[in-house]
């Protein structure tokens, strides 16, 4: 009796006293914990001045370049939403500038998506040793968006090793973009947290377009020597002749890309003049520049984009008299940009009666792109990420596919069409369901929705959806199709507003 009773209070005692040094050790490594934080920012802050003064050494530049990022960082971890506000408001401002001019190998606009992630995911590093971190809900337009990554470099890069064709620095860049498309969005969807934000967010989208829009216009109409100031730093692959030739390529560097921001700038305006947003005045105006910059860019197939748009926008609003306004809108930009139509609608001079860009265009995907992707099941698959072919016989040193559903199929294959075509429902489906609201949520959805169905058609002519500047446009406006608390709102855990704090008007002081 006694030996048992000994057997059986030995292993409790034992038992007691492991688990109070097991408590005493967790209870010293979160007392140690601040300790050892302190310490690796103290040795962070000792290390700063001595990398700086060692970048002084090599160049000045990179100096004060280092002590830029390192001061942006610090802003970014203090104000999260910066990082928001910055990309949407500098995107299409700088997203043009030719890689290296500024920068080494990078673009100013990457530099910041790179420095604003890094930023937060400092922030994301102290909230997990807090504990205050929750990860936000996983939604289908986040899946399908990590499936066009997927699709688009993963995929494509093991079929090609299995297939042992050569991957070039061309098809590794490539690789990258929907990659890049997706930190913008994570960035936006992490840091905008209220209604006011995000209709500071939309204003910033509205105020980045209009200079966008103003200058491809007084470009197309070579006003004020802009052609000859935009060949300085926004001229693609140092080819100056393009700027010149009516199309309005504007900071983008491209005029299918400033139209594709102007529509989708001009479905924020009309949607929020519907829905009796304050300053009608300015937003009529807006719309109209916008509405001007699609003809200034000079392109048929964002031309037949704007009036898809249109009338979506008509059915998601239910406002009949948008079609009113075009019209007046129509002809007083058909009187000032009658040159740039004069000058496109010359190119009908064919024995086909079709533009000569279609013709090109046709010509070229025949030659170059269908034989190969059509055989040996290429279209399967892929051919190859990279979506364009060295010559010398051009220009710019390269024949790009001009077909959106080319491009799909040539970068990825089946699988890359399908995630396409899943992120387009997607994005309609939450769209729609957010469509009907007041807020900020429900004016950016229907300007997406008007968009993306534009975007499906304008795919046949070419890949829209990775555009530089309107396509990233396109995803950091994406992250805020979600309902969001007022600044004076309770919300739930995962951010949004609690039942209690419905949404039904919008605040008149947009900055208080």
């Amino acid at each position: 009796m006694t030996a048992s009773g000994a057997a059986g209070v030995g292993p409790r005692r034992f038992g007691v006293g492991f688990a109070s040094r097991k408590l005493a050790f967790a209870d010293a490594i979160q007392d140690a914990g601040p300790a050892v934080w302190r310490r690796f920012l103290d040795g962070a802050l000792l290390l700063g001045p001595v990398a700086l003064g060692a970048l002084l050494n090599v160049k000045v530049k990179y100096a004060v370049l280092a002590l830029v990022a390192l001061a942006v960082i610090g802003l970014v971890i203090v104000r999260p939403v910066i990082a928001a506000y910055s990309l949407i408001l500098l995107t299409p401002l700088i997203v043009g500038i030719n890689a290296g001019a500024v920068l080494p190998v990078l673009r100013p606009n990457e530099a910041l998506i790179v420095l604003f992630g890094g930023a937060i995911g400092l922030r994301w590093l102290a909230q997990l040793r807090t504990g205050g971190l929750r990860w936000p809900p996983i939604d289908r337009v986040d899946v399908t968006i990590i499936a066009l990554g997927i699709t688009s470099s993963v995929l494509p890069l093991a079929m090609m090793e299995v297939r042992q064709r050569a991957i070039t620095e061309d098809d590794l860049l490539y690789c990258i973009v929907m990659w890049k498309l997706l930190a913008e969005y994570v960035i936006v969807r992490s840091v905008v947290k209220t209604r006011e934000q995000a209709l500071r967010c939309l204003t910033l989208s509205m105020v980045a377009a209009a200079l966008v829009c103003f200058i491809g216009i007084l470009q197309s109409l070579h006003l004020f020597g802009v052609p000859r100031l935009l060949a300085t730093y926004y001229a693609p692959n140092d080819v100056t002749a393009p700027l010149s030739d009516g199309r309005g390529s504007s900071l983008l560097g491209l005029p299918a890309a400033v139209a594709d921001l102007a529509i989708l700038n001009l479905g924020i305006a009309i949607a929020m003049l519907v829905r009796g947003y304050p300053r009608r005045l300015w937003l009529g105006g807006l719309a109209a520049l916008f509405a001007l910059a699609v003809i200034a860019a000079a392109e048929f197939s964002t031309l037949i984009g704007l009036i898809v748009a249109l009338v979506a926008l008509m059915v998601l609003t239910k406002a009949a008299r948008i079609a009113a306004y075009a019209v007046p809108v129509g002809l007083v930009g058909g009187v000032l940009l009658w040159p740039v139509i004069q000058t496109r609608l010359g190119g009908f001079n064919s024995a086909t009666g079709l533009p000569v860009s279609w013709l090109d265009r046709l010509y070229n995907l025949r030659t170059y792109f269908w034989p190969v992707l059509f055989s040996d099941n290429n279209w399967i698959l892929g051919v190859r990420p990279s979506a364009r072919i060295a010559t010398d016989t051009r220009q710019y040193g390269y024949v790009w596919i001009e077909s959106g559903y080319t491009w799909l199929l040539w970068g990825g294959g089946i699988p890359l069409l399908v995630s396409y075509f899943a992120f387009v429902a997607a994005v309609l489906k939450k769209c729609w369901r957010h469509a009907q609201r007041a807020d900020p949520a429900g004016v950016i959805a229907t300007a997406l929705a008007a968009c993306t169905c534009s975007q499906v058609v304008m795919m046949v002519f070419d890949p829209h959806l990775t555009y530089r500047g309107s396509g990233d446009m396109f995803f950091l406006l994406l992250a805020l199709v979600r309902v969001l608390p007022g600044r004076s709102e309770p919300a739930d855990a995962d951010g949004r507003p609690s039942a209690a704090s419905a949404i039904t008007r919008l605040p008149r002081r947009v900055f208080a």
